[in-house]
């Protein structure tokens, strides 16, 4: 019997540089968005503040903190969840001292670990993120080789979204995704679509939400 797939999430990442850019979208496009992510660009230049302020103004949603911990990490993800984050990010080249670190404070929260990716990953690196207790994984085209135009989807990364989640990932998609390139993801046990300047730059954030929402619909319908 085939696995029935869920819809996707659609994450909101704020990567300005400061706190009002970031506030007037999200609160423009909140009713679409499912996690709201305080991304690194806004956490360097304001602090866990930013985390702190968007709990405050939406204390129901999902929150990560992306700071993309490297080492520290019993203390940088306390310092995370304590704001009131929900989530943390880990880079993949943490030590698995780190890693498991980071997931004994996020159990302590009730709080989740993703591993950001880079464009190679170790399988068995990856299973034993799993057996440590990491839940999450995000498969990415990096910013700058996105603006250099070097990357786009194929299907190799198809096959390395269904062999994370078939290790026990909810799987997050991001770098430059926009609502037509959603159907290229057709089939794909996607946990979560991320969206930052389609939605943060649009003259118009809801409109650009909603229609990434009904085109995440569509796919995964």
């Amino acid at each position: 019997m085939a696995e029935t797939l869920q819809r996707p999430k659609l994450q909101i990442a704020l990567d300005t540089t400061d706190m009002p850019s970031a506030l007037r979208p999200l609160n423009a496009a909140i009713s679409q968005i499912d996690v709201i992510e305080c991304g690194t660009i806004l956490i360097i230049a304001e602090g866990l503040k930013a985390v702190r302020e968007v709990r405050a103004l939406y204390p129901n949603k999902t929150i990560l903190a992306d700071v993309r911990i490297v080492e520290a990490g019993a203390l940088i993800a306390r310092n995370c969840f304590e704001a009131g984050a929900s989530w943390v990010s880990v880079v993949a080249g943490a030590s698995m001292t780190t890693v498991e670190q980071v997931v004994k404070v996020a159990d302590e929260f009730g709080g989740e670990v993703q591993i950001e990716l880079g464009e190679n990953y170790d399988p068995e690196q990856a299973r034993e993120w799993r057996r440590l207790g990491v839940t999450q994984v995000i498969v990415h085209r990096s910013r700058d080789a996105e603006v250099a135009g070097k990357l786009t989807w194929g299907p190799d990364d198809i096959q390395r979204i269904k062999e994370l989640h078939d290790m026990g990932f909810m799987v997050t998609v991001t770098g430059g995704v926009k609502a037509e390139d959603l159907p290229f993801f057709e089939g794909a046990p996607v946990g979560v679509i991320i969206s930052g300047r389609g939605i943060v730059k649009a003259d118009d954030p809801l409109a650009a939400a909603k229609h990434l929402q009904d085109n995440i619909s569509e796919v995964w319908s």
